[in-house]
């Protein structure tokens, strides 16, 4: 199944390059919609989705091809994010237990140079809102790094069982005064980052599931 991605920005400022390949949040990819063309319904856990406010927000998903259980073991079993997702280089539960609401994790990701800004590695710091084992889980958290801050990232998953496998759909927002200087690029930086994150889930399902 191929990916549907649609993506909500406004007119650009300046945030120019100083925002990287970042999953949040994520996170994480796709340019601009036109305006008239359809757009998919916000995706929603426990009836909560992403910052309506947000000026800038992406959603996506993908077909995986592994049972239900394999593919929410892996994406909240968050420890393990490291094994499997190229852009996360740390990961620290600051509470044990499985995945519920008020679960905060803190995690990193590198981001490169730019003409604006430092080499720099992201901190994130996620708070789990809502969850629904086996069907959505909805997490909240500020990113911050030299030079560079997402105020607020809210990121929503979706998990659908269907014949052979799960449909994963994602939305995420992001908020604060570099964002929303300028959306338009910041939303290069988002998209592929939420592209890049499910190819690496399905990739990881799908091994696992051939293996057993």
């Amino acid at each position: 199944m191929t990916p549907s991605n649609q993506v909500s920005a406004r007119r650009p400022t300046r945030l120019r390059s100083a925002l990287l390949t970042i999953p949040l949040a994520a996170g994480l990819l796709a340019l601009s919609t036109p305006a008239q063309a359809a757009t998919p319904a916000p995706l929603t856990c426990q009836g909560k989705g992403i910052n309506p406010a947000a000026q800038l927000h992406h959603q996506t998903e993908t077909f995986i091809k592994a049972p239900l259980s394999t593919v929410w073991r892996l994406h909240t079993d968050v420890e393990g994010w490291p094994s499997w997702q190229r852009a996360v280089t740390s990961m620290e539960r600051l509470d044990p237990g499985p995945l519920r609401p008020g679960s905060r994790f803190r995690w990193t990701t590198p981001a490169p140079p730019t003409p604006t800004t430092p080499a720099t590695t992201l901190v994130i710091t996620s708070t789990v809102g809502q969850v629904k084992p086996g069907t959505c889980v909805r997490w909240t958290g500020p990113a911050l790094g030299d030079g560079l801050r997402i105020d607020e990232g809210v990121h929503v998953w979706t998990f659908t069982e269907t014949r052979g496998g799960v449909i994963v759909r994602t939305e995420e927002s992001w908020r604060g005064p570099q964002i929303d200087a300028d959306p338009a690029t910041a939303i290069q930086y988002l998209a592929p980052g939420l592209d890049h994150w499910l190819a690496d889930l399905k990739t990881a399902a799908e091994s696992r599931h051939c293996h057993h």
